[in-house]
């Protein structure tokens, strides 16, 4: 029987040098597309037994609990992260919790590239692709937000104060990578929304 293998769609890029950030592909984490009713109480205690922790219901929101995380992406489906080498398992447990409750649970690790942006100044990068304003008070830890960036559907997921994921079709990874590398070439900083 064939394996099927994961390549990685930036494994050929090294870490820039030449930006005013750290940026870097994340390509060990694994994601299983769950989606359910969050009305259905059945299926959300099914959820929370196989993965250990609640689903987020509140919009724009994720959880967490040990190399697990569940990101909110509308009130019937949540984006579940976890090491790439242990996605079979969690969706065998999900599979295996959720049977014959209304629900669907995909393996859809090579559908997405990760690319995480760290340092000062991650803010107005990600702002030269978007409209959103990532100083106001609703983009805090945790935050979750689908975005159109630089002309793509993204997914952006912030990390902490100064380190966000950006999510991007696989067939995208290219283009938004070279985005990324002008947006935030030294020299281009902009400081102007700096608090």
């Amino acid at each position: 029987m064939l394996e099927a293998q994961f390549q990685s769609p930036l494994g050929h890029r090294a870490e820039p040098s030449s930006t005013s950030i750290a940026m870097h592909e994340i390509s060990s984490r694994g994601m299983i597309d769950l989606r359910g009713l969050s009305t259905d109480k059945k299926f959300m205690a099914a959820a929370k037994s196989a993965l250990g922790f609640d689903l987020p219901k509140t919009p724009r929101t994720s959880n967490a609990w040990g190399d697990v995380k569940a990101l909110w992406l509308s009130p019937d489906q949540w984006l579940v992260l976890c090491p790439r080498d242990k996605t079979a398992a969690l969706l065998e447990s999900l599979n295996a919790a959720l049977i014959k409750i209304y629900s669907l649970c995909v393996d859809v690790s090579d559908m997405r590239a990760i690319i995480r942006l760290t340092g000062e100044g991650v803010h107005e990068i990600l702002m030269k692709g978007c409209s959103l304003d990532f100083f106001s008070d609703e983009y805090a830890a945790g935050t979750v937000r689908r975005v159109r960036f630089a002309e793509i559907a993204a997914l952006i997921n912030i990390v902490e104060a100064n380190t966000i994921d950006l999510y991007v079709f696989v067939s995208y990874a290219e283009y938004a990578w070279e985005f990324l590398l002008k947006a935030a070439r030294k020299g281009a900083e902009v400081k102007l929304f700096r608090p």
